[in-house]
């Protein structure tokens, strides 16, 4: 009996070593661990292990956010205790650099600018005037900076504060590109066209070496003077591709129409004006100066050359030379043509409308000296005849006049 109780109590050998290999399958297998969630149990049902770490608790309430409302009270109190204490940080903190004397421009000594080559400092101070003896922190840094960048010379302006008491400024100047023409002086010019002024000495000092721009005047908007230097970008751009540097050969360019790059060639003896355009520059160039000797031999009279056409080209010549047309080879292989090809090219063209007013003045002008002489030799007749009948009038009044009283009539036949 003893032995029975003894095997009761006691766990079977084959129970121990299957526990936890049976316990496993079933987990695998989806089989609850327990006797939980089986039809007609109740949801919650203690676990006979004793581990309750799978109960699911109650959601619950952060630290921050109290449930009840002295709660919610004592939050909003702190809440703003802190905004007041940091608006009252502020405050004092902005009152104490306004009033510090160390945060104050004390003199032009405290403004520093790099940069400077054109501009002077007696150019760029007075921008800062207002701002000596002002505190640092309340100079409008933007406001000077645009004011900066309206000098002519100034392309952009860099202000920045340095505590305790400096400004610094860093300019970048601009660069001019081209001497302009206005009037009777020379100045120059930027890649924006803004006009810049500057002394012949100083010029000299600089050895700059541009061409001459006309058509840019002072009193046009700056996007159609912007407009036209791009033209003259792109021209000198294409001429000194590949360090050819041929714009050194360009004494002028007129850039009153845009489309048209009108440029002063010098040759010996005469410049020659050669429209180019506003594209297509280098090949242009290059078909001038492969023709412009042959042009100048034929043409001693040639003044301009129209080489906006591909195929041929207008040779102006001086005033009352005339207009003629030639064409040129344009490098396709071809030929170029022959004397007696040009031959009725370059024929004097006629102009209807240049003669149509020239045969309407000409008998108005012949009519007109016609009139005048008859009206003359008419007026020289009548007046001839006037003279004539005043003389025979005065001829018949002094025969029929009486004799002088103190002289008898009698007495005077008698002596006669």
């Amino acid at each position: 009996m003893a032995i029975q109780g003894n095997n009761k109590t006691r766990s079977l050998v084959w129970e121990d070593e299957a526990h936890a290999d049976s316990r496993f399958r079933r987990v695998q297998q989806g089989a609850p661990v327990s006797g939980r969630g089986l039809p007609g149990m109740p949801l919650e049902m203690q676990d006979p292990d004793g581990d309750d770490s799978r109960r699911v608790s109650a959601p619950r309430t952060p630290w921050w956010r109290p449930a009840g409302p002295w709660g919610r009270f004592f939050l909003a109190l702190c809440a703003l205790a802190v905004v007041s204490s940091f608006a009252v940080s502020v405050y004092l903190l902005k009152s104490y650099l306004e009033r510090d004397a160390r945060f104050r421009i004390a003199g032009t000594a405290n403004i520093q600018a790099t940069g400077l080559a054109e501009v002077s400092r007696a150019d760029m101070l007075p921008v800062f005037g207002e701002d000596i003896g002002r505190n640092i922190f309340f100079i409008p840094l933007g406001d000077r900076r645009r004011q900066l960048e309206k000098i002519p010379w100034v392309e952009r302006a860099t202000v920045m504060r340095l505590l305790p008491d400096q400004i610094r400024v860093a300019v970048v100047e601009r660069q001019p590109v081209a001497f302009v023409r206005q009037g009777q002086q020379i100045g120059l010019v930027d890649a924006n066209g803004i006009l810049l002024s500057m002394p012949a000495a100083m010029m000299a000092q600089r050895h700059y070496s541009f061409p001459v721009i006309t058509g840019i005047d002072g009193g046009d908007p700056q996007p159609s003077r912007k407009a036209r230097m791009a033209v003259y970008q792109r021209l000198v751009g294409e001429l000194d591709a590949n360090g050819q540097h041929l714009s050194d050969q360009i004494s002028e360019i007129d850039l009153t129409d845009p489309e048209d790059a009108r440029v002063l060639m010098p040759e010996q003896g005469a410049d020659i004006l050669a429209h180019f355009g506003e594209d297509h520059f280098i090949e242009r160039y290059q078909r001038y100066k492969a023709h412009i000797a042959e042009w100048r031999q034929q043409y001693p009279k040639l003044a301009s050359v129209d080489l906006r056409y591909d195929q041929q080209v207008v040779l102006q010549m001086v005033p009352g030379a005339g207009t003629y047309q030639a064409a040129v080879n344009t490098g396709d292989g071809q030929p170029a043509p022959s004397d007696a090809d040009k031959a009725p090219a370059i024929a004097d063209p006629p102009k209807p409308v240049a003669s149509k007013p020239a045969e309407k003045k000409k008998p108005a002008v012949a009519r007109a000296p016609a009139s005048a002489k008859a009206a003359a030799k008419k007026n020289a007749v009548a007046k001839q005849k006037k003279r004539a009948e005043v003389k025979r009038i005065a001829l018949k009044r002094s025969q029929h006049k009486p004799a002088p009283k103190s002289h008898p009539p009698s007495v005077a036949g008698q002596g006669k």
